[in-house]
């Protein structure tokens, strides 16, 4: 698939769809049924999800990898189920094994998003310009099991220090889409994300929502994945069943700011955040 023949940038908000397929999910919304994941695809696209996401393994602070033979067990179903009853969705596999991706690409999926983009695994940027696909590369320092756990806030990646945060999130950024480029995947290809959650402080994060639009300058459309995370939790003092407004707020700023991308749990009421957002920066002046 090619993002340019499915997606035109900046003509309005794309809503990507989270479709859990973990026991141990952050946000508690993890399926565990092929049923119950088509249902809920069916609803995402109903309720206008442009893509969804589909993820085998949870990326949330403390969680125990689970190896890819089980990664892939829970999507590939998941995957081959959603594209025979959505036929013209469009599906990425959230995972950052090339195995976990190929399998995921020849059962259905469209994209690969790469949490480490496209680092941890070596063969993952080969397999990518191979099949000609989408990556969705993502900024990340966090360091698995270097987290702090709140039993009721939910974890936090500890962060490792920022001397000028907007510089250093868009330099390695810059070095992700270079390094992919360099491995034979189209500049037309590739979407960037700052990695909100993933090694950053609570106003790091809120300060990369406020200035996404630095971004921009590096070319490439981007995606924003504020959902439910712990950062608005210990902003509102809210655990994460009680996040849908404090996302909405976080939505509608990085819309606001340049977000082509909002990657979210609940679909139904972000695309109406989007929509609304949308309407509001491109209205003509009377």
């Amino acid at each position: 698939m090619r993002l340019k023949d499915r997606f035109i940038w900046g003509a309005k908000t794309h809503v990507m769809g989270i479709l859990n397929v973990t026991p141990d999910s952050f946000s508690g919304d993890g399926v565990a049924t092929t049923v119950a994941a088509v249902a809920q695809a069916r609803g995402f696209a109903a309720s206008g999800a442009d893509i969804i996401d589909i993820g085998g393994e949870s990326t949330r602070p403390g969680a125990q990898a689970v190896g890819a033979v089980a990664e892939a067990g829970r999507v590939l179903p998941i995957i081959s189920a959603v594209r025979d009853a959505l036929p013209d969705a469009v599906i990425s596999i959230d995972t950052y094994r090339a195995k976990v991706a190929e399998v995921a690409l020849d059962a259905g999926a469209d994209i690969i998003n790469d949490v480490w983009g496209l680092r941890a695994d070596p063969e993952m940027a080969p397999l990518a310009a191979a099949r000609g696909v989408p990556v969705i590369l993502m900024h990340n320092r966090s360091r698995p099991g270097h987290a702090e756990i709140d039993a009721r806030l939910g974890g936090q990646y500890i962060p490792p220090d920022y001397r000028d945060l907007l510089a250093e999130v868009g330099g390695e950024l810059a070095a992700l889409a270079q390094q992919a480029r360099d491995g034979g995947i189209e500049p037309d290809q590739i979407v960037l994300d700052p990695g909100l959650g993933f090694g950053k402080t609570v106003g790091q994060n809120l300060a990369l929502i406020n200035h996404l639009g630095h971004f921009r300058t590096l070319g490439y459309p981007l995606l924003a994945g504020p959902s439910r995370k712990s950062f608005i939790g210990k902003v509102l003092d809210a655990p994460v069943d009680e996040r849908l407004f404090g996302t909405a707020a976080t939505v509608a700023l990085a819309i606001v700011r340049g977000a082509d991308i909002v990657r979210v749990h609940d679909v139904a009421e972000m695309a109406q955040v989007a929509r609304m957002t949308d309407a509001m920066l491109r209205a003509p002046l009377a």
